[in-house]
């Protein structure tokens, strides 16, 4: 499964530009309200999960975060992220993984995940995702997923569709939630996707 999920994202980002697929987003307006609304120094350390070549990275860096890192199973993707910065990707720490596969060496003030969590789909898949983010996230938790009003595919794969009760359950052995939010993503298709983004603190 693992080698079948890397093989299906290196092939959608070696075969289409960000115009083509339906996660592309010019301004990653709701993830960065959730950012700046904790209040973090510039030197917090923020994972982008799933980041592939989302422009958040620039907005944090333009916005003086020191501390970024993306993480996404597709190598093709974090190429395109890092032409896209030029000089100022080199102030990014990149990192190739599947999500359920990430060992991380460091804990992170900020985990922000929009549409990687909605792809597991079974409980192993879950749990281990959970374990993870559990044990290396020392502040906050972001994760935006498709809503129970969303798609219930994406990019030709399965997806696990969330309402703000249920996500908060499969979170509160670690989580507690600050806000959750459902928002219409606009596809550069004009088709519509409403999403749900909530946003947790590291219990202590």
């Amino acid at each position: 499964m693992k080698l079948d999920r890397k093989k299906h994202w290196e092939t959608v980002y070696e075969t289409k530009n960000p115009d083509q697929v339906s996660w592309t987003q010019e301004t990653p307006k709701t993830s960065l309200e959730f950012i700046l609304s904790f209040g973090l120094k510039k030197s917090a350390k923020i994972i982008d999960i799933g980041g592939g070549d989302s422009k958040l990275v620039d907005y944090l860096l333009d916005a003086g975060f020191q501390n970024v890192t993306v993480l996404d199973v597709s190598s093709k993707s974090l190429e395109k992220a890092k032409a896209r910065l030029g000089a100022k990707a080199n102030k990014v720490n990149w990192i190739v993984s599947d999500i359920t596969e990430f060992e991380p060496h460091s804990t992170f003030d900020v985990w922000h995940d929009r549409a990687t969590f909605h792809f597991l789909t079974t409980n192993q898949q879950i749990k281990k995702y959970i374990k993870i983010a559990t044990k290396c996230v020392s502040g906050y938790l972001i994760i935006g997923t498709f809503s129970s009003n969303g798609p219930k595919k994406c990019s030709g794969l399965d997806i696990k569709q969330y309402d703000e009760e249920e996500l908060t359950m499969e979170l509160k052995n670690g989580f507690d939630k600050i806000q959750c939010v459902t928002e219409d993503h606009l596809t550069p298709f004009n088709t519509t996707q409403n999403f749900l983004f909530c946003s947790f603190k590291r219990q202590l």
